[in-house]
C-alpha cells in the first residue's frame, strides 16, 4: 500500500484582483522525494511555494502538509498555522539573516523561540549544522563578512535546525554569481541524498535534471508537463514546454 504523500495540493487557486497567479494546481510529493518546479518568469513557481506554507492564503483549493489539511478561502487557525509551518522549512532568494548577530546566534535563536530549547542545545545543534554546510570556522562571525554563498548555507542550516520535515526553496541560488551558486547546489546535492524531502523552485537545469526526482513545469499559472526530471527536460510532449526549454538551452 502506497504512503500518503508528505505534501499533496489539490485545485490550488490565487488571484490578486483580477489577474489569476494560480489556476487549479495540483501536485503530489512523498516522502525522501525532490521535486523541482521550473518555468517561465512570473508562472507562478514562487506564489505556489508560498502558498504551501501559508504565507500566501489560497482562494480556493487543499493544502495538506504531514497529515495536516488546510482548507483554502478560509483563515486558518493559529495552532493550525504553528503546526504546518513547524513541518516546513523554507529557504527564499534572499538571506534574511539578523545582520546585528553572529553566525551561531542566526541559527540558534529561532530553536530557542520555537522549540524551546536552551541555548547550549541550540548552540549545540547549530554547530553541527553549520559543519555540515562547511561553516563551522565562520560561527562567530557577522552575516556581513560572509560571502552571498555562505549567507545562504548558513540560511538553509537555519531552516534544517527547527527539524522540518520538508524543505521548501525559492530559487536559492538566483542572486548568486555561478561560483558561489554551486556551494549552495552542493549543500542541497547532500540534503537530497541524506533523504530530505524538497520541493525547489529553480532555473537550475542541471539541478533539476540530474538531482530531483521530478520536475514541474509551470506556465501562466498552470502545470504543464510534469513527470521524472529527466523525462521532462529531455522529451517535453507540451508546445509551450518545448518553447520554455528551448528559450533556457539557447540563452
Amino acid at each position: 500500500m502506497k504512503a500518503s504523500p508528505v505534501v499533496q495540493l489539490q485545485g490550488i487557486c490565487k488571484s490578486y484582483g483580477n489577474h489569476a497567479v494560480l489556476k487549479n494546481v495540483d501536485l503530489a510529493v512523498q516522502a525522501g522525494e525532490v521535486l523541482a518546479i521550473i518555468g517561465p518568469s512570473g508562472s507562478g513557481k514562487s506564489t505556489l511555494l508560498r502558498c504551501i506554507n501559508y504565507l500566501e492564503k489560497p482562494d480556493s483549493g487543499v493544502v495538506a502538509v504531514n497529515g495536516l489539511s488546510m482548507h483554502g478561502g478560509t483563515d486558518p487557525k493559529r495552532h493550525e498555522l504553528f503546526q504546518l509551518r513547524r513541518s516546513l522549512g523554507m529557504v527564499f532568494q534572499s538571506f534574511n539573516l539578523f545582520p546585528h548577530m553572529s553566525v551561531l546566534q542566526n541559527v540558534s535563536l529561532p530553536q530557542q523561540r520555537v522549540l524551546r530549547r536552551s541555548r547550549a542545545e541550540a548552540d549545540k545543534v547549530s554547530m553541527q549544522l553549520l559543519d555540515r554546510v562547511g561553516l563551522a570556522d565562520k560561527a562567530q562571525q557577522y552575516p556581513g563578512r560572509c560571502s552571498g554563498g555562505q549567507q545562504q548555507r548558513i540560511a538553509i542550516a537555519r531552516a534544517l535546525a527547527l527539524d522540518p520535515k520538508v524543505m521548501l526553496f525559492d530559487e536559492p541560488t538566483s542572486a548568486l554569481d555561478p561560483e558561489l551558486g554551486l556551494e549552495v547546489l552542493a549543500v542541497m546535492r547532500q540534503l537530497a541524498e541524506s533523504g530530505m524531502t524538497m520541493i525547489v523552485v529553480t532555473h537550475e537545469m542541471g539541478f533539476a535534471e540530474n538531482v530531483s526526482d521530478h520536475a514541474m513545469i509551470m506556465a501562466d499559472g498552470r502545470v504543464i508537463e510534469y513527470g521524472p526530471s529527466r523525462d521532462v527536460i529531455r522529451s517535453p510532449k507540451s508546445e509551450r514546454a518545448i518553447r520554455f526549454l528551448r528559450a533556457v538551452n539557447e540563452r
